[in-house]
This record gives structure tokens, sequence and C-alpha cells, in this order.
């Protein structure tokens, strides 16, 4: 089991995926203590530079990286993402089967699969104006 976030935890997501960005909106809505931050890839002003990952890894799979400055990718990104949720059954529930050992090996396999076909899945039909938005925090 990967060690927890510490808290602020930011989420790299490509904004211009529909199905990315409502996954992080939902997380973002859900996060009454703000310990999720989203960051679009997407935007024209993202730059991967200070994080020494190039973007091409950032498009490929979800990143989330903590306080502590500890990476976590494509389905670790969600285990951690649910860390922001300790009093969640559901998502305890997720946390602790993704680490199951028979069930994490399928479940990166998954999202392997996913991420490659990502790229051709439709585009979100809204962007901002500014190409980055500040979303689930009215």
């Amino acid at each position: 089991m990967p060690e927890k976030p510490v808290f602020p935890l930011r989420i790299f997501y490509d904004g211009a995926c529909s199905v990315c960005a409502r996954e992080v909106e939902h997380y973002l809505r859900r996060d009454r203590q703000e310990r999720l931050i989203g960051i679009d890839i997407s935007a024209a002003d993202f730059d991967p530079t200070p994080y020494s990952i190039p973007l091409k890894d950032f498009m490929y799979e979800l990143h989330a990286i903590d306080a502590q400055g500890r990476v976590y990718r494509g389905v670790e990104s969600f285990w951690a993402i649910w860390q922001a949720f300790p009093g969640s059954t559901l998502f305890g529930f997720l946390g602790t089967l993704i680490n199951l050992p028979l069930i994490n090996p399928l479940a990166r396999l998954g999202y392997q699969g996913f991420a490659r076909i990502r790229p051709f899945l439709p585009k979100r039909k809204s962007k901002c104006d500014s190409g980055s938005c500040r979303i689930g925090r009215d």
C-alpha cells in the first residue's frame, strides 16, 4: 500500500477530456475540507517544468502530488484522492479493494487500457474562456 498523502493533494487532469474532467469535478465538489486542488494540464498556461514530469506523462495518466512532493500515478492517484474522504464508507472500501493482491494488478491493467483509449474519447464541449477554471470552488 502506498504512503498516505499529506494534504493538500494536487490532482493533474486533462480538463479537455470529458470523462477525466467529470471525474475530477466530482471529487472537488465533494471536498468540503479543501484537501484537493485540481490542476488542468490542458490549460494553455500549464507548465510541467516545476514538477520534473514531462507533459506527455501527465497526459498519459492521472497524476497527484501531495504536500511533501510524493507523486501518485494512475490507479495510485485514485487511491490518494480517496484518502481525502476518511468518513466515506465507499471510498474507504474502494481504497482497500484497489490494494488487494489480486485486484491491484487487474485495476492497473484496466487503467492502462483506459489510458490508451482516452485520447479518442469525446472532448469537453465547454471550457473557460481563459482555458483554465477553478472547478468546484464557488
